[in-house]
């Protein structure tokens, strides 16, 4: 029996933002997905755009209540937000702009094999919500890239074109057409049809019984 060729396979969107903390949470959980449902499914990842235009604000406008999020995160996901993360909050300039990781994202996804863009989109997640690190910054993402063995200069020039920019906005655009209000959704696509998985952090256990049940329902 010949395998199902990739472009065949229905679809996992994740939609997700890099400043989301339960996408922090979430992410690991799809990264088990992804290695338990290998070849009958593909994961895309998309950058919903949380934090762009008037949304982009120094993270101290909203730390309140983020500080006051990070426990029930924690609690649920079994993520940690490291102290590097919790000073930059309370020293309160760092701007939050969702744009720059996006072009990130956009820019591993150009250069690699669709299959680590998940890995990447974590790793980001990682080198904010651990390490405190600068996501505006294209010198963040050296050691990211490098992990997956691609070639940072290329990386860098990609992250810097005006396209990019162009592209991730179109992207933003493309998640609010399909009309989702927080982050991370999940979609499945298959054929013609989609179904909503998730809106919101789910256990893997929850997750992958309602993945099943989605794809044996496609499938029939």
């Amino acid at each position: 029996m010949q395998p199902t060729p990739a472009s065949d396979l229905p679809e996992l969107l994740y939609i997700y933002d890099a400043y989301c903390g339960w996408c922090y949470g979430m992410s690991p959980v799809m990264q088990r997905v992804q290695t338990d449902f290998a070849g009958r499914l593909t994961i895309s990842v998309l950058s919903g755009g949380m934090l762009t235009g008037a949304q982009a604000e120094p993270i101290g406008a909203n730390w309140s209540y983020i500080e006051g999020a990070m426990p029930q995160v924690e609690q649920a996901t079994g993520a940690q937000f490291g102290e590097a993360y919790k000073q930059l909050g309370k020293a309160g300039t760092y701007l939050q702009d969702s744009e720059a990781p996006a072009r990130a994202l956009y820019s591993v996804r150009q250069l690699d094999a669709h299959s680590r863009v998940l890995d990447f989109a974590h790793a980001v997640q990682q080198a904010l919500f651990e390490h405190g690190e600068d996501l505006n910054a294209v010198g963040t993402y050296e050691p990211l890239v490098q992990a997956l063995e691609l070639d940072f200069g290329e990386f860098a020039r990609q992250f810097a074109l005006p396209e990019t920019g162009a592209a991730v906005r179109r992207e933003f655009e493309a998640v609010g057409r399909i009309g989702v209000q927080g982050f991370p959704t999940i979609i499945l696509r298959a054929g013609s049809q989609g179904y909503v998985l998730s809106r919101g952090f789910q256990p893997y256990e929850v997750f992958a019984r309602n993945l099943t049940d989605a794809l044996a329902q496609a499938a029939g």
